[in-house]
């Protein structure tokens, strides 16, 4: 069966902040423009998954009336706490010594996912074709090389390759340009990025696994609009690493943690780090008496300056964190996604119009302030490299006294798959049973997340080598990715006395931590078949 293809003139891959400012934008710009979007999540924001304290910058530029349209963006910062801790004990920081850049006044508590599917509102009013459940898998080219556009997945494949009853080929969609807005790790972008050497003269990208909980608490632990982050106890001084804690509307809180990818013990548990977390005395007395209603983890992209990818190529443009748009200090990418979404469009439109080479993207982000910003922050990831008390005392420096403009700029030296030691040589982490009050195990967590892939497809986790886990990784690593995945895919299972490497692939969350922690870079990331994956609500 040949496969149909649409001709659009603009084909957007991906329905988060940068590829729907993008849409919005380019309608905005010129409404007779053919748009489509490609998100595939079984409908937009089901993926989406932040913190999320929100700074509307950008929206107050793209749709300056936001608050006429009923947005979801509601719930004001009124308070902010920044706590270090010990095991036992805290000591509040004061907010006003904190850089102004990890201040949040003016900023909102909200819902990502739902601010997502706003956006999707706005973008379809102008008149832009929004297919959920469409995963883009394929990359097309034309004979000169250039993008052509992108194929969807095929649909109907049993695990074997074989087509079932029902197979349907993939959809073309071809585009004058191509706008690549995955999130973190793209698998498509990723495949950019190599094709085209957009890496070229840049530091190792860097990432950071991001867990998030919502809980319901009683009434006299609320208080809403309050913002509250920690530092320290359970990580180590050598790991990076932090908490954020939003009191949102309707007696909800966000919880969440973050944990840098370049630490180096294979035996440490990112997802029991975060359980962990949750039982110092500080936050156990918010959610005691509490209930947990949502969970989820996504990888973060936080190599800055230093690891930004050249963002455009023949046909083809990178945005958002697909590229690395997150400002780290800040702890927020939202805003920069979707400004970088938005100067694309501008691009694209002279593109076409006055034929203009696609390389004005790259000049129209160095003169904005989503440049400036990035610019600004790009000494701080590094510096917690000498350790958190260092990272603090410099970040400080840089930051408050010279505002990141320091005449250097500190360098990633590793990328996160090559910092892991052997297993022999570190210390184990004796991790307690979770009580499921306040601390759960992976599998209860990822009932909540809604996460479902059609059983007899292909396994969207696959490996290069299927023998380096057990000859390689399990010997000199203690197979890590039972611990680092946040949904429990991998397992080592004992049959007949031989150790078998065992993907869950059903339980994935499309997190994207084991295609970038896998120390061998043996675990590639596919999209699974149509709309499969978490079904996140209000994260």
């Amino acid at each position: 069966m040949p496969r149909e293809a649409m001709d659009y003139d603009v084909v957007i891959v991906g329905g988060g902040p940068s590829g729907l400012s993008s849409a919005i934008k380019l309608k905005q710009l010129d409404p007779e423009i053919n748009v489509c979007l490609l998100e595939k999540a079984s409908e937009i924001g089901a993926h989406i998954l932040s913190g999320n304290v929100f700074e509307t910058r950008a929206l107050d530029e793209l749709l300056p009336n936001w608050k006429d349209l009923n947005s979801p963006i509601k719930t004001k910062v009124s308070k902010e706490k920044f706590l270090f801790l010990s095991k036992s004990k805290s000591l509040s920081w004061p907010t006003w010594l904190l850089p102004s850049v990890q201040q949040n006044h003016n900023n909102y508590i909200i819902s990502l996912a739902n601010l997502c599917r706003w956006l999707a509102e706005q973008a379809e009013a102008l008149g832009v074709e929004i297919f959920p459940g469409f995963p883009a898998s394929e990359i097309l080219y034309h004979e000169d090389g250039s993008v052509k556009g992108v194929a969807t997945q095929d649909m109907g494949i049993d695990k074997k390759g074989n087509k079932k009853e029902n197979y349907e080929p993939g959809i073309e969609l071809l585009g004058k340009v191509t706008i690549f807005a995955e999130g973190c790790r793209g698998h498509l972008g990723k495949q950019l990025i190599k094709k085209f050497n957009l890496s070229e003269g840049k530091n190792p990208q860097q990432y950071g696994i991001g867990f998030k909980e919502i809980w319901e608490i009683k009434e006299e632990n609320h208080q809403e609009g309050m913002t509250m982050h920690t530092a320290g106890w359970p990580l180590d001084n050598n790991t990076y690493g932090g908490s954020f804690l939003y009191h949102a509307e309707n007696k909800q809180i966000f919880l969440g943690y973050v944990i840098g990818l370049d630490y180096k013990n294979p035996h440490l548990s990112p997802f029991d780090e975060f359980q962990r977390f949750k039982t110092h005395p500080s936050i156990k007395k918010i959610i005691d008496g509490g209930k947990r209603i949502s969970y989820g983890a996504r990888a973060l992209i936080e190599g800055g300056l230093q690891s930004l990818p050249k963002m455009f190529m023949p046909g083809a443009l990178l945005v958002g964190c697909d590229a690395g748009t997150l400002n780290m200090p800040k702890i927020k990418g939202s805003h920069t996604a979707m400004k970088s979404g938005m100067i694309a469009a501008e691009s694209i439109i002279e593109h076409i119009k006055d034929k203009k080479n696609l390389s004005i993207f790259e000049d129209k982000f160095k003169k904005s302030w989503v440049y400036d910003e990035l610019h600004r922050a790009r000494n701080v990831k590094p510096s917690f490299s000498w350790g958190l008390i260092l990272g603090i005392i410099f970040t400080g420096i840089d930051q408050i006294l010279f505002r990141g403009k320091l005449p250097f700029t500190l360098k990633h030296k590793h990328a996160d798959h090559e910092t892991l030691k052997p297993a022999n040589e570190m210390k184990k982490i004796d991790y307690p049973k979770p009580d499921n009050i306040i601390t759960f195990d992976k599998t209860s967590s990822v009932y909540l997340t809604g996460t479902n892939h059609e059983e007899n497809q292909p396994v969207h986790l696959q490996l290069k080598d299927h023998n380096l886990p057990i000859k390689y990784t399990l010997e000199k690593f203690d197979e890590p990715a039972q611990r680092y995945c946040p949904a429990g895919v991998y397992e080592i299972q004992i049959e007949n006395n031989v150790n078998k490497f065992v993907i869950n692939s059903q339980n994935c969350i499309h997190c994207k931590t084991c295609d970038i922690k896998e120390p061998s870079q043996n675990i590639t990331w596919v999209t699974p078949e149509g709309s499969g994956g978490p079904k996140y609500g209000n994260m």
